[in-house]
């Protein structure tokens, strides 16, 4: 199973993005997003060091919520 991780752009340089997400930074390529211009304040999809697609602000939080709610249940089945 593949896992992307919703991130907000904080700075572009060419096709490379800093971003931020859950307090963790990262450099991100946008090497696959050529065609779709991202900008600073932008959410993107990142999988394996990727942008695969940019996303609206609602879906990073929807993703977000789910995975808070796998990890808490995973958390859960450990102290079961």
């Amino acid at each position: 199973m593949c896992l992307g991780i919703p991130m907000q752009v904080i700075a572009v340089d060419g096709y490379l993005a800093r971003c931020s997400a859950q307090g963790i930074e990262r450099d991100v390529s946008l090497f696959l997003l050529q065609d779709e211009p991202v900008a600073t304040g932008d959410f993107v999809m990142v999988h394996v060091g990727y942008a695969i697609q940019k996303m609206t602000a609602q879906q990073a939080r929807s993703a977000w919520e789910l995975y808070d709610e796998v990890l808490a249940a995973e958390r859960a089945d450990d102290y079961a």
